[in-house]
């Protein structure tokens, strides 16, 4: 993992296009090939990235270069363009301020709350309990900032990342907010749809789901466990 603190600006341009000014921010090469950009504050959401599998070419210049452009006086500038959708990540690095790099090795993964794991199990088990001519894609599929917990296909064989809490809260929907923008750029997958599931939700929660365009799934741990019939309740 490669770590830079840098006076930068960045433009995305492709599916969506933005633009970052130039500020002091942390940018964040990991070995997979994902570029992230953080800035101190947004708790730790990045402002932008790029998703693997990407490739980086770095244009360097002098001092004197930069200061007879008058387009900017960057020293240094990284196009990281997606290998697939042809988006590019352009940062252009005006001050470098500190760089570092760290060999991590291969990470064991997130080890989840025993509960939540079992729900995640058993719903990619009976994933039908999504609805009828539901099929799984993959557990814990994995993204530039995390594996979602389920992507499924519903009955249209549209994709559908499934993020699973015990206790379903804001930050939650947050995570499965930023999941979802990441697989909505590929181009394979796009449209996704996001579902958040969980035993209790918190009205918040189910209120800011809501408003994303997230659909909210209560889960009953008993039923998924073959322990409750439902039908043959009174109440």
């Amino acid at each position: 993992m490669r770590l830079v603190v840098a006076r930068c600006s960045v433009d995305y341009t492709g599916r969506l296009t933005a633009h970052l000014p130039l500020a002091p921010r942390l940018l964040i090469l990991k070995a997979d090939g994902s570029v992230l950009v953080h800035s101190d504050g947004g708790s730790y959401k990045p402002l932008n990235w790029m998703s693997p599998p990407a490739t980086l070419r770095t244009t360097e210049r002098s001092a004197a270069e930069a200061e007879a452009d008058p387009e900017g006086a960057w020293i240094q500038q990284w196009d990281v363009t997606h290998t697939k959708t042809g988006d590019t990540l352009r940062v252009r690095i005006h001050e470098l301020i500190e760089e570092s790099a760290h060999e991590l090795g291969e990470d064991p993964g997130l080890q989840k709350d025993g509960v939540e794991a079992h729900l995640q199990a058993l719903l990619a088990e009976h994933i039908h309990t999504l609805g009828e001519g539901w099929s799984l894609v993959r557990r814990e599929y994995g993204t530039a900032i995390g594996p979602v917990d389920i992507l499924a296909r519903d009955a249209q064989g549209r994709a559908v990342a499934v993020e699973i809490k015990r206790r379903g809260e804001i930050d939650g929907v947050e995570q499965l907010t930023r999941y979802l923008e990441l697989l909505n750029r590929d181009p394979l997958l796009a449209p996704v749809r996001g579902i958040f599931a969980a035993q209790i939700i918190k009205p918040q929660a189910r209120v800011l789901a809501q408003d994303r365009g997230i659909e909210c799934v209560t889960l009953d741990y008993d039923a998924l466990r073959g322990m409750d019939d439902a039908e043959s309740r009174l109440f």
